[in-house]
């Protein structure tokens, strides 16, 4: 009999999934000044639509399908157009509703590395990059992390799933250690802002941060619960475990924000839920309630004080992908082996450092985080410089300081022209801002 509960479980997380992105838009947006929050949110839109169609060429099979390498590739070639894939037997989950909830990963995957570079990068030259970037690291590496041995069907999958074995219920590593790391080379490559950090440039709209955070969250437990793959006890302990980690680290946050500057503030609680998102995703499996709301304190606090590096180290990193991605990734990561424990369904017969005293899993999880770190850094590096040497990656200096809503795309988020009696069109509006450029 179809398993119609664990797909149509599926189907729903998949669309929960999907709503994170037009959430990471809303956040990213409310954090940049109004002059760029457009080409923010569309940064994250033009992500959507591209790794989309992507995933279903080849980015799927590349992920997915049979090891063509020592576990760093699927065939890329094996499902090619998703060919095979629109019948599935009848006691299994469908193959297509598995494409579709790992197609949204994939996708706000490469929207969340933007954040490392408002307000300054062309939006074709990032087009470019998301879709090459996505096939050249994200979907790699998902074959890394995701895709595992099936002997049965004959199927080989990737290296840190099967050989390594380290553990990543939902893409600690593949997901935001990815994202981080490449936030960090981009922001590298591209360079600071205009007048940063000698100008403090503040979110432009704060509710729209808690509101795209709030999505965020609500999308999130598509995200963990869902990889379950089913409506069972698992998804249900990585549903609370998600919860309580989060809940925990709002308050990690708002206290660190308060002991170091006098003050909680909306953007501090906003940001407290995506840190602890981050941190308990690879371990929401594997832990207790109580190793959660341990592991979502700790990863507040600690994201609220590394967002602090950019201006100790100078790299610009505009929106703190590499504070809260990057970090908050590392620390679920990683512990996993301090605070996994076999009462979790995900970690039955297992031993890490503080239940169990064995520090296999620990080495394991390190080996896997910094693997997939270090190939993300570097890759992206070298390709964010050949992109900025060839057709350029950086706005013009003339550009950034109009504003790239302007400038690229022809429009501005807030209309005052219109209100006045401006006819509100794409053309008209850049005609009348010109005069604003020119005296900017």
């Amino acid at each position: 009999m179809p398993p119609t509960g664990d797909t149509a479980w599926v189907l729903t997380s998949a669309s929960l999934v999907l709503l994170m992105t037009p959430g990471l838009a809303l956040f990213y947006g409310g954090m940049v000044r109004s002059k760029t929050v457009l080409n923010m949110m569309m940064m994250s839109f033009g992500a959507l639509g591209l790794i989309g169609v992507l995933w279903v060429l080849y980015g799927y099979s590349m992920a997915f399908g049979n090891d063509v390498g020592g576990g760093l590739l699927g065939d890329p070639f094996e499902y090619l157009g998703l060919k095979g894939l629109m019948t599935s037997p009848e006691d299994a989950l469908p193959n297509t509703a598995f494409v579709g909830f790992q197609a949204v990963f994939a996708i706000i995957t490469v929207a969340l590395i933007s954040g490392a570079i408002a307000d300054r990068a062309k939006f074709g030259s990032w087009m470019v990059f998301a879709g090459i970037w996505a096939t050249i690291v994200y979907f790699p590496v998902a074959h890394w992390v995701f895709a595992f041995d099936n002997e049965d069907a004959g199927v080989v999958g990737g290296w840190i799933a099967n050989k390594l074995e380290a553990l990543d219920f939902a893409g600690g590593t593949a997901v935001h250690i990815n994202a981080g790391a490449a936030g960090l080379a981009l922001a590298l490559v591209l360079g600071k802002r205009r007048s940063w950090p000698k100008e403090r440039m503040r979110p432009h709209n704060l509710p729209l941060v808690m509101l795209g955070a709030g999505l965020l969250w609500f999308g999130w437990f598509g995200f963990n619960a869902g990889s379950a793959l089913g409506a069972n006890n698992l998804a249900a302990v990585a549903w609370i475990n998600t919860l309580a980690a989060t809940c925990a680290a709002i308050c990690g946050w708002l206290l660190t924000e308060k002991i170091r500057d006098g003050h909680a503030t909306s953007l501090g609680a906003a940001s407290g839920v995506v840190a602890g998102l981050v941190a308990i995703t690879p371990a929401c499996a594997v832990l207790s309630p109580v190793g959660s709301l341990i592991l979502g304190f700790i990863a507040g606090g600690a994201c609220a004080l590394a967002v602090g590096l950019k201006y100790r180290f100078g790299y610009d990193d505009s929106l703190d992908v590499v504070g809260v991605h990057l970090v908050g990734g590392l620390i679920g990561t990683i512990a996993i082996g301090f605070l996994a424990t076999d009462t979790a369904p995900g970690f039955e017969g297992g031993e890490s450092l503080f239940f169990g005293g064995s520090v296999d899993q620990l080495g394991k999880q390190v080996v896997g985080a910094v693997a997939v770190l270090a190939y993300s850094f570097v890759i992206t590096y070298v390709l964010g410089l050949i992109i900025q040497k060839t057709i350029g990656f950086r706005v013009s200096e003339e550009d950034e300081v109009a504003g790239v809503d302007i400038t690229t795309h022809a429009e501005s988020a807030y209309d005052i022209a219109s209100s006045i009696g401006g006819s509100g069109s794409a053309g008209s509006l850049a005609k009348q801002s010109t005069p604003q450029h020119e005296r900017v």
